[in-house]
């Protein structure tokens, strides 16, 4: 056992020899019978000796093996799951009869894990941030003008592609899928001259983080037997990805990738606990309670926006979809998109302020156009985009698809109305004074030479009326769905008015006179159909 001990290699049979001189001092501690014995007088001095070359000889060699943990390009895994381990009786011995010396190596290897790992994660988020594609500054916010940003001339087709991402979600979705691949490899993607927005280099360096953690949680539980290793080698590693976060958090202020980064942080907060790993549940906590703030703020910029926004600079003279409509509609998609399954009553709430913002705007410029009818016409094309794109999502459009399209509906009723009045004025206005049934008083009653007029103009004008109609539908709505609607039911509104005046003429005493005037139903349906054909 000497020999082993003074001139032996650190190996199995090693282990097994320090196992048996443990066995021995702990026999000499323990045994108060032994304690008064000759014998001990003899052999205390040389087990003493043999301690002392053990705990120097152990302590060198895993102090050895702890240096080749920092030379570059060491795969830290293989050499702790591999070589380690192996030896993990020689922390076990230096526990039980050298503490101050085991401390020194618990020492040792924090200071080097610290260093390696840090300087590891600073390389890495160096390398990233060669990849990063700028989403949105400052001024991208839903009510800014186009020109007044600089849009039209920023940086070539490039950046045009980008800012479709400011407020739509697009493929960017798709980084939920990948939550699970393995971290980004920087030198490959730049190779390819491959460029990301931020919330893909965030789950890569969250991935890598999460991933060297449970490594290192798992083989410092097993070779020391003590979590709180873990924390002090992690402490470095954790401020430098906090420095670089904070850095980006603060100059973003693109809210779609605030958004995809939450619903990262949550799928890796799932992947942990279903790991079993709790060592990063604050850190992960911290990075959540960093990024609500943070999108609240960039929300509220958007929000703000369409509140101040410049009426005179927005309004074009055009009853088509307005930009901003457009960029709302996208917006609200979006982020109703990323809730589907997390259902978040704040979100929920702060979309409901959007929309009350969007109306007033969309109202307010609607105000500009100098017609009643122009400015309906404005606003149905405007709602119908928004639940256009609401419902392209895919996902349940929430409460501002179902209150959109409501004012839609009142909208039309309105517009059907403005229409008609322009066609067929006297018509409408006849029949919605005279009562619709035989209850008419005497004094109410009509007679041939009020209807008779009516009846000869709508018999003359009508097919020339809905043909005009049929144009100004058509020209009117961006939407050919939604105009021919629309059409229809201005038609089946007009049918309606004529129908009662019909009935009125048969009513008058001697009205029979007029039936040679009166159009059948059947034709009026024959020429709505002509224009109902495109269905």
């Amino acid at each position: 056992m000497i020999g082993i001990i003074v001139d032996g290699e650190v190996n199995d049979e090693y282990m097994k020899t320090l196992e048996t001189l443990s066995k021995k001092i702990k026999f000499i501690d323990a045994d108060p019978m032994v304690k008064s014995s000759k014998a001990l007088k003899d052999v205390q001095p040389e087990v003493e000796r043999l301690r002392q070359k053990a705990v120097s000889k152990i302590f060198e060699f895993v102090i050895q093996k702890f240096y080749a943990l920092r030379k570059p390009k060491t795969n830290i895994q293989i050499l702790q799951q591999s070589v380690l381990l192996k030896y993990k009786y020689t922390i076990i011995f230096l526990k039980e009869h050298a503490k101050e010396i085991y401390a020194e190596v618990r020492v040792a290897y924090i200071d080097t894990m610290n260093k390696v790992l840090s300087a590891h994660f600073r390389a890495y988020i160096q390398a990233l941030e060669k990849l990063q594609m700028d989403i949105a500054t400052s001024t991208d916010l839903l009510g800014v003008e186009t020109r007044s940003t600089g849009f039209l001339f920023s940086i070539g087709k490039e950046s045009l592609k980008t800012r479709s991402s400011v407020f739509a979600l697009g493929e960017r979705i798709n980084i939920l899928k990948e939550i699970d691949q393995p971290a980004l490899i920087p030198h490959i993607a730049e190779a390819k001259s491959q460029k990301y927005p931020y919330e893909v280099l965030f789950r890569s360096l969250q991935k890598l983080l999460i991933d060297t953690a449970t490594s290192e949680y798992l083989f410092t539980d097993d070779f020391f037997g003590e979590e709180s290793i873990f924390h002090d080698i992690f402490a470095g590693p954790i401020q430098v990805v906090d420095e670089h976060f904070n850095a980006v958090l603060l100059n973003c202020y693109d809210a779609i990738g605030i958004m995809l980064m939450i619903r990262i942080i949550h799928q890796h907060q799932l992947i942990m606990f279903r790991r079993r790993i709790p060592c990063l549940d604050s850190y992960l906590d911290k990075v959540n309670m960093s990024l609500w703030p943070r999108f609240k703020m960039v929300f509220d910029l958007h929000l703000n926006s369409l509140r101040n926004a410049n009426i005179k600079t927005l309004w074009e003279d055009d009853v088509h979809p307005h930009y901003v409509t457009r960029r709302y509609a996208e917006f609200t998609a979006s982020l109703v998109h990323l809730n589907v399954e997390h259902g978040d009553g704040q979100l929920d709430l702060n979309l409901e302020r959007l929309r009350m913002a969007i109306e007033d705007l969309l109202v307010k410029l609607a105000k500009m156009f100098s017609k009643p009818k122009l400015q309906t016409i404005f606003l149905i094309n405007n709602y119908d985009l928004i639940i256009a794109i609401l419902k392209e999502a895919g996902t349940e459009g929430g409460k501002a698809q179902l209150y959109f399209e409501e004012v839609l509906k009142s909208n039309i009723a309105i517009y059907v109305e403005e229409l008609l009045q322009e066609h067929f004025s006297d018509l409408i206005r006849f029949v919605k004074t005279r009562p619709a049934d035989e209850t008419a008083t005497s004094s109410e009653k009509v007679g041939i030479p009020e209807v008779e007029p009516l009846v000869k103009d709508f018999a003359s004008r009508y097919k020339a009326a809905i043909e005009l109609m049929h144009k100004d539908v058509i020209t009117s709505f961006s939407n050919f769905l939604c105009g021919m609607e629309i059409l229809r039911a201005a038609l089946a509104q007009l049918l309606l008015y004529y129908t009662r005046l019909t009935e009125c003429a048969k009513r008058i005493n001697g009205g029979s006179a007029l039936n040679k005037d009166l159009v059948s139903i059947s034709s009026i349906l024959f020429e709505i159909k002509k224009y109902s054909r495109t269905f």
